[in-house]
């Protein structure tokens, strides 16, 4: 079979996002200039770049903060109309102690506000894929067990 007569293969666009909890369990919401719902820290993965490294540099460009990123909790299909195949990663980003949080800075403009929010309350925050698929993360964290899930429902 030559490059010619190779079948179409799929080309998803990537974004790996980091989960953080308090105390409570609650999880780190941020609010982007350039949707109309809140979400979580993360961002597209660039070319040659792995979800894990991208979550990483995501979290420093848009809350200024370095940290160390935990295990990842979800693969999450999720294709979107007008935006086509997607692959989601949510890695485990653990919890900000008090001077973490102080410091958090938007520091790229993307962000402008940031909230712990209760696994009860997400959907109040963001569509209902969103939701399912921080509950799908958040399960993951409390059982110690990654999930795949698609369009944020665990299958």
């Amino acid at each position: 079979m030559t490059a010619n007569e190779m079948p179409p293969v799929a080309t998803p666009r990537v974004a790996a996002g980091a989960l953080f909890f308090d105390d409570e369990g609650r999880v780190l919401l941020v609010r982007p200039t350039y949707k109309k719902h809140w979400d979580i820290p993360g961002g597209y993965v660039e070319p040659g770049e792995s979800p894990r490294a991208a979550c990483i540099r995501e979290i420093e460009e848009e809350l200024g903060l370095t940290i160390v990123l935990g295990p990842m909790l979800v693969v999450d299909w999720a294709p979107a109309e007008h935006e086509g195949d997607k692959l989601l990663f949510i890695f485990d980003a653990g919890s900000l102690n008090t001077g973490q949080e102080k410091a958090i800075r938007f520091a790229d403009g993307e962000l402008t506000a940031w909230r712990y929010v209760a696994t009860d309350d997400l959907e109040r925050y963001g569509p209902p894929r969103l939701t399912r698929r921080l509950r799908a993360a958040t399960a993951a964290h409390n059982s110690g067990k990654a999930a795949y899930t698609e369009h944020g429902s665990a299958l």
